[in-house]
């Protein structure tokens, strides 16, 4: 696009930019004029006449008064100090002050793309920006499968805190001992893997009692073996896949039974600056699919673990700014540690890009 320019973006950041990031749920937007914080960029969200999603910088380039504090007319937007307009691309079609339209008067277009129930902006550069790199959702559409409706968070903290969380499968057996945590989440070893574009941390952990979350939900009684899936995608994606079968018949290298049950949570971390993050997710599952009280019964639930996870992430992000004495890593933090070392070696090559 006209007027992208690497130089433009705050070169100090620790932001992957050439990513699609999630900007807001698809409920979210209208054909009213939105702001969003992401990357610490402002950005001016709406939808058009035709009901797609539209980006642009929330900034006039008059007097950088926010765009989203005029009108939107016939999907133009108009600047609420002197009436410049601008359309969807950032063009400026309008300049009734003046005598013909200054050529150097447009705003920053951003891509965007619905999908997943949620709206998908592309931060770096346009000509990079490619709809087949977001994140694909195994069985979306498969009526078989369950999915509640997700929430977000604004957490005041720093996104790889919630990430270096999204990677610690032990944290559960203290932050949330009356939903996820169970016998073995304690001292069970972690397998490590690295992945093309992150990181996977997982365990089987064999006869135990199922955790309180997921009791109710598992089409089966009795001892389980449960399998924990922590995977990161970069920039900032975390896939949580909980696997459940009667115990005895877990494993990697065995045929899961029909009757497993299987749920998926996807975890979409938007930075807004380096002191909070939105924190958007939504859960897939494969039993009582068809049941709303259980489908509320996950999301609550998940929304209350979550929140558990906000109020002690939050802390961390404060102890560490203000902390007098060196912090440690223990084993348990080896998946975060890869992970955020591959995040920073990406940021790194693309800041060296021309």
């Amino acid at each position: 696009m006209a007027g992208y320019s690497r130089q433009s973006i705050n070169q100090e950041s620790e932001f992957l930019e050439n990513a699609w990031y999630v900007a807001a749920q698809s409920h979210e937007l209208s054909g009213q004029l939105a702001s969003y914080r992401i990357l610490g960029d402002d950005i001016l969200l709406y939808r058009d006449s035709n009901d797609l999603p539209v980006a642009l910088e929330d900034a006039c380039p008059h007097r950088k008064l926010p765009l989203s504090m005029g009108t939107l007319i016939d999907d133009v937007v108009h600047c609420g100090y002197h009436g410049l307009q601008f359309d969807g691309s950032g063009k400026c079609v309008g300049a009734p002050t003046q005598c013909k339209i200054p050529s150097n008067a447009w705003v920053r277009s951003y891509p965007v793309v619905e999908r997943y129930r949620l709206i998908w902006i592309w931060m770096g550069d346009p000509e990079l920006a490619d709809a087949a790199d977001i994140l694909p959702v195994a069985d979306y559409d498969d009526p078989d499968w369950g999915l509640t409706d997700g929430g977000v968070l604004e957490c005041s903290c720093h996104y790889l805190y919630l990430l270096d969380n999204l990677l610690d499968p032990s944290h559960v057996a203290w932050v949330h001992q009356s939903s996820f945590a169970s016998a073995g989440t304690v001292d069970v070893p972690l397998e490590l893997q690295e992945t093309a574009q992150g990181v996977l941390v997982s365990r089987w952990i064999k006869d135990i009692d199922p955790p309180p979350y997921y009791a109710d939900m598992l089409p089966f009684s009795g001892k389980v073996d449960r399998l924990q899936y922590y995977e990161a995608v970069a920039p900032s994606i975390a896939v949580n896949m909980s696997t459940y079968t009667r115990a005895g018949l877990g494993g990697n290298d065995v045929e899961l039974p029909a009757d497993t049950y299987r749920m998926r949570s996807y975890h979409l971390i938007t930075p807004v600056d380096e002191n909070t993050t939105r924190y958007h997710w939504f859960q897939h599952y494969n039993c009582n699919t068809d049941d709303e009280v259980i489908r509320e019964q996950l999301n609550e639930g998940a929304r209350g673990a979550f929140e558990e996870d906000r109020l002690v992430l939050e802390a961390v992000h404060r102890g560490m700014g203000d902390k007098r004495s060196p912090n440690l890593d223990l084993q348990l933090d080896i998946g975060s540690r890869l992970f955020r070392r591959k995040l920073s070696a990406m940021i790194k090559a693309e800041k060296a890009l021309p």
